[in-house]
């Protein structure tokens, strides 16, 4: 019998003393928010450049 007395109150502590422990894992902060990259201007002067390559590379491959 002293047995189960003692095994039923380390049980009942170890049940107190957990949920201590999970607070500070829930307490953390949110990740920051994502950073904007910018790519409108850039991904346009990209696009311009490969037409006029290729155009130039057609143009002149006609001519030769």
């Amino acid at each position: 019998m002293p047995k189960k007395i003692i095994i039923v109150s380390m049980l009942l502590m170890l049940f107190m003393i957990c949920p201590e422990f999970t607070k500070s894992a829930i307490a953390q902060p949110p990740p920051p928010d994502p950073i904007a990259i910018p790519i409108d201007g850039g991904l346009g002067l990209l696009i311009a450049a490969g037409i006029a390559y290729g155009a130039k590379k057609l143009y002149n491959s006609e001519e030769v």
